[in-house]
């Protein structure tokens, strides 16, 4: 099964599209809205963010390693269909 994790943000309509894209899909996926986590785990979502991207945007989904930056369904599809043959 593929890991899927994003950060998101609880006010963003984009983020919650996303979401709901991966449970109408029954794909599991784990979570955080960057905007309600404390500043400590907020720094460590920058750092991680940063080890792919300079660019703090939102939705940032994450998809066995495979970093989508953004509202994205096509890319997200491409890389589910693409991790499941592999």
């Amino acid at each position: 099964m593929k890991r899927v994790s994003m950060y998101t943000l609880s006010t963003c309509p984009w983020c919650r599209k996303t979401k709901k894209f991966f449970k109408d899909h029954g794909i599991p996926f784990d979570y955080v809205d960057y905007d309600l986590a404390s500043p400590e785990e907020q720094a460590k979502i920058r750092e991680d963010v940063k080890k792919y991207t300079d660019n703090l945007a939102f939705p940032f989904v994450k998809i066995d390693g495979d970093v989508v930056s953004g509202y994205n369904p096509e890319k997200y599809e491409e890389l589910i269909k693409r991790k499941q043959v592999a």
